[in-house]
């Protein structure tokens, strides 16, 4: 098994509803932040990543077929030499709408939870390694935000890149992709409300 779609995109930009999409397209596993909770040996890898270490990426995304999301969207251009042949979809929103997303959701989140080795690594591989340490300086942020984005639009050979916002759902996404539109909706899933209850949720549990 290897990686067939590499996910460009920061978190917050509809990465958890593309994970899902993925999946019942058929690209089972995908790999997101999420799956480093559940494989904490995962840590050190990222981290090694951060600093320019050496990373087996076949080892790390065993069992998996697309990768979406932080802290593996930082890690695109490895993973188009790991993974030649795989396809990268570059996720997006509204500027704006995604910084305020993220101050209200995981940046929120990460600065009550400093502790344990996957904070540090959060703060190591995303706002320290991507912004600077600079998350409440919204100009800073969004622009590190664009050029992201940008560079990854003018690197990616264009017949193997899709920029993509969930809203577009199903059609764009499956005919890049070479697959059948699925007879169900596109996922939407993790908005900011829909965070904030989860992460409410599990504290009062």
């Amino acid at each position: 098994m290897t990686i067939k779609v590499i996910g460009a995109g920061f978190g917050r930009t509809g990465t958890l509803s593309l994970k899902l999409a993925l999946e019942l397209l058929g690209f089972d596993k995908c790999y997101h932040m999420m799956e480093v909770a559940n494989h904490p040996d995962h840590v050190s890898s990222w981290r090694s990543a951060a600093k320019g270490e050496s990373v087996d990426w076949d080892q790390l995304f065993q069992g998996y077929q697309a990768t979406v999301d932080w802290p593996s969207c930082n890690f695109w251009r490895e993973q188009m030499q790991a993974f030649p042949d795989a396809k990268v979809i570059l996720t997006k929103r509204e500027a704006e709408n995604w910084y305020q997303s993220v101050m209200q959701t995981i940046w929120k989140v990460s600065q009550e939870r400093r502790s344990d080795a996957r904070s540090l690594m959060v703060f190591e591989v995303i706002w320290d390694g991507v912004f600077g340490g600079r998350m409440t300086e919204k100009d800073h942020v969004i622009a590190q935000y664009q050029k992201h984005n940008q560079t990854v639009i003018d690197e990616v050979p264009k017949d193997k890149l899709l920029v993509f916002e969930a809203k577009e759902g199903w059609p764009e996404l499956c005919e890049f992709l070479g697959c059948s539109i699925p007879d169900t909706d596109y996922p939407n899933v993790n908005t900011t409300q829909d965070f904030v209850q989860r992460v409410t949720s599990s504290q009062s549990s």
